[in-house]
């Protein structure tokens, strides 16, 4: 059987190979090696559009009110946990764009902001995933009815079609593999 939670574990390994870069990048500016800031800003977008806006809206809008609705608590708890880390990721992303616009405009101080954001925001969202792949999803597919795993995934299309607009995973997929060539 197919789970819905599969498309988020799929969008996961898409979002882990931006931590990897964003990891590169930190390590690299740390070091005085040359990397475009341009980079972070680019993450920050992929972070905001694919990770929050296409990913964790499946989750939050979708995925943890139908575990509230299975007996699963949003409050404290596994679900709990999860949102307060995508507050924290939010918070992270927010900063390290904010840090890098800094740079851009001449403050060099800005550089240790950027680099402590983007590794607080790869840590994070290290840890998180592999919570939600191993604890948090087998969970909800222990709960869930077979019906309730079509309705996920119809309602995951929906957010996909109505709120994304077609071709965004091909797009961020494609940033990804831009960075990764640029970071190396």
């Amino acid at each position: 059987m197919s789970y819905a939670s599969d498309l988020l574990v799929e969008e996961h390994e898409i979002i882990e190979r931006m931590l990897a870069v964003l990891n590169k990048a930190a390590e690299k500016l740390e070091r005085g090696d040359k990397v475009d800031p341009q980079l972070f800003l680019e993450a920050a977008d992929f972070i905001r559009n694919f990770a929050d806006r296409c990913h964790h809206a499946k989750e939050e809008d979708i995925l943890f009110k139908l575990m509230a609705e299975r007996g699963i608590p949003t409050q404290g708890g596994p679900v709990g946990v999860m949102l307060t880390e995508h507050e924290y990721a939010r918070k992270y992303t927010e900063a390290m764009e904010k840090a890098t616009r800094e740079f851009l405009e001449g403050n060099i101080q800005a550089k240790n902001t950027i680099i402590e954001n983007a590794r607080y925001y790869a840590r994070l969202l290290t840890e998180h995933i592999h919570k939600e792949n191993n604890i948090l999803y087998p969970m909800g597919n222990r709960i869930f009815s077979s019906e309730d795993q079509t309705m996920l995934k119809e309602k995951f299309e929906e957010i996909e079609k109505n709120e994304i607009g077609e071709g965004v995973h091909q797009k961020y997929l494609q940033l990804v593999q831009k960075l990764e060539k640029e970071i190396e």
